[in-house]
């Protein structure tokens, strides 16, 4: 959404707009694949109100509207090297990263192979171990190594019954998003050759060997994790959160009633709630 990107930042791989709302110790939030910054919407301004300061950038998922660098390294662990600079570059430290989705096994990874400046961790339900993508959506890497296959699938997804359908918005979200909110997420592909190159460019390098190489580091990082798990997930199932918590030294799992994958649209105030007393502890 364009209120919610604010601030841009160059890095090495090219632009990102972000967020940047509120003072104290710094949030950056990582959403997942084709969606943006609006994901965190209804959750940022109770964090900001209760003492944080809020980075939400657009990452190169299939939502941003900036394209990166025609030879920008978007594998999953290249993203991760993106969210490690773009923490550097603005020199933040002792960061709470807060993931969802595709972003929480982005975030994993992060944890595994650049943990410096994270401070703790707050995953909700997310790709993991040997489901990234899950099988609902593992055909999307193949897919994406079809020529044409992207501009067919930004194109399909605009009608609002493809919205609804499992391999879409269906199983993801337990409540309707509202319109304007998914146009936002779905245009920049639509409309942008280059955001469906970097789209394919993601899609082409997913695979569940950089989730499970990440679990592997798991023991060793010693920072604290909360798993904050929609009890109903349909897509990434509970245990799926307790086996990470079993790995992690310090981590522990919440329950979110009411909600499927995308809890900063189903549950924003439980979710927020959560948050702010984990950091507070």
């Amino acid at each position: 959404m364009d209120d919610m990107t604010n601030q841009e930042i160059r890095l090495s791989q090219g632009t990102l707009r972000y967020r940047d709302e509120g003072e104290g110790p710094p949030v950056v939030f990582v959403h997942g694949l084709l969606v943006d910054s609006g994901l965190w919407r209804a959750v940022i301004p109770d964090v900001v109100a209760a003492g944080f300061r809020c980075l939400a950038p657009d990452w190169p998922l299939g939502a941003h509207r900036v394209p990166l660098h025609a030879d920008a390294d978007l594998t999953p662990p290249g993203v991760a090297r993106l969210i490690a600079e773009f923490l550097a570059e603005l020199d933040l430290r002792e960061v709470t990263v807060v993931a969802n989705d595709t972003g929480g096994a982005l975030t994993q990874i992060l944890m595994a192979n650049h943990p410096e400046r994270v401070g703790r961790v707050v995953l909700t339900p997310s790709d993991a171990f040997e489901a990234f993508f899950p099988p609902l959506f593992s055909s999307l890497p193949k897919l994406a190594w079809v020529p044409g296959s992207m501009w067919l699938l930004t194109r399909a997804v605009r009608f609002k019954a493809v919205q609804r359908l499992p391999i879409a918005f269906g199983l993801v979200a337990k409540r309707p998003i509202p319109a304007d909110v998914v146009e936002g997420y779905l245009r920049p592909s639509r409309e942008n050759r280059l955001i469906r190159r970097d789209l394919g460019k993601f899609l082409r390098g997913v695979h569940r060997r950089h989730t499970l190489a990440a679990a592997v580091e798991f023991p060793r990082f010693r920072k604290p994790v909360l798993l904050a798990w929609a009890r109903e997930d349909r897509v990434f199932k509970l245990s799926s959160a307790y086996r990470i918590a079993e790995l992690l030294p310090d981590a522990r799992v919440v329950e979110i009633e009411d909600s499927w994958t995308f809890v900063p649209e189903d549950q924003p105030a439980a979710l927020a709630k959560h948050l702010i007393s984990f950091m507070a502890d």
